[in-house]
């Protein structure tokens, strides 16, 4: 036996065996090219992908699409389930998530002095690409799908360095100014017109944990953000139970593991307890 076949026959004996084969798992590359040819579709001329028109695009996205849900279904999630009912219910809801990208689009705008057209923000700022890909991701999530949103959300996390979980709820009108180590959890609601700096965190305290020390899964975890909110830079707000109420102002730095009332401005003083 060569020195290769000894070292992989070595680490084929070094598994979990709670992880699945890899076979019959939904693709990567595939789930990357279903974002990109949804991107097509919903900015055409910003985005491009193998030269497909948008109504080439569309056809592509919705055959592929369906084909990766019955993939994961057929996997991990439930045979039974329509994958062409789901696909179609993500097509008709394009128009939708357009319509809140070109809110998005307009908060960015509005939000950040520097920003010299509405065609500059598609072309440059991560945060609107991030805001993108989770639109489109969260409507996957919502419709039960597994892995696939959670993929696109992890690419757009590698691209930008902005990590928003898919099954976070957040509002129209989104800004995030430069962006980069933004967290946002799966049970965290965001309402309307909210603006992040970068660094920001909406997150979960640490785990409790059940008889056998194991972290309890699942529950509202993280943060509700009210609408008209401004977050600054590296403020962390942890906890499924933390509240922030509308029109307020978080500084940078805070450490906020309570709720606040609406019209609140809260901010870090360096005084230690």
């Amino acid at each position: 036996m060569s020195k290769a076949a000894e070292i992989l026959a070595e680490l084929d004996h070094i598994n979990d065996p709670s992880l699945m084969a890899s076979s019959g798992l939904p693709d990567r590359k595939v789930i990357v090219y279903l974002l990109k040819e949804a991107q097509v579709i919903l900015l055409p001329g910003y985005y491009h992908f193998s030269d497909l028109s948008p109504m080439e695009a569309f056809v592509e996205l919705q055959a592929c699409l369906e084909k990766e849900i019955r993939i994961v279904n057929n996997r991990i999630g439930d045979p039974s389930v329509d994958a062409s009912a789901i696909a179609d219910t993500f097509m008709s809801s394009l128009p939708q998530v357009k319509k809140l990208l070109m809110s998005d689009l307009q908060a960015i705008y509005d939000g950040d002095p520097a920003a010299k057209s509405k065609a500059e923000i598609i072309l440059c700022y991560p945060g609107f690409y991030a805001v993108m890909i989770y639109r489109i991701a969260h409507v996957l999530y919502s419709l039960h799908v597994p892995y696939l949103p959670r993929v696109m959300a992890e690419y757009a996390h590698e691209k930008t360095g902005i990590d928003i979980n898919p099954g976070a709820t957040i509002g129209a009108y989104f800004c995030i100014d430069h962006g980069t180590g933004i967290v946002i959890g799966e049970t965290a609601v965001i309402g309307e017109h909210v603006k992040l700096y970068q660094g920001v965190t909406i997150g979960a305290r640490s785990f409790q944990l059940d008889k056998e020390g194991n972290p309890v899964k699942g529950g509202k975890r993280h943060p509700d953000i009210g609408s008209h909110v401004v977050i600054y830079a590296n403020a962390t707000i942890l906890g499924g139970d933390t509240k922030v109420g509308d029109h307020s102002v978080i500084g940078g730095n805070v450490w906020l593991l309570h709720s606040v009332p609406p019209g609140s401005v809260i901010y870090y003083t360096g005084s230690q307890k």
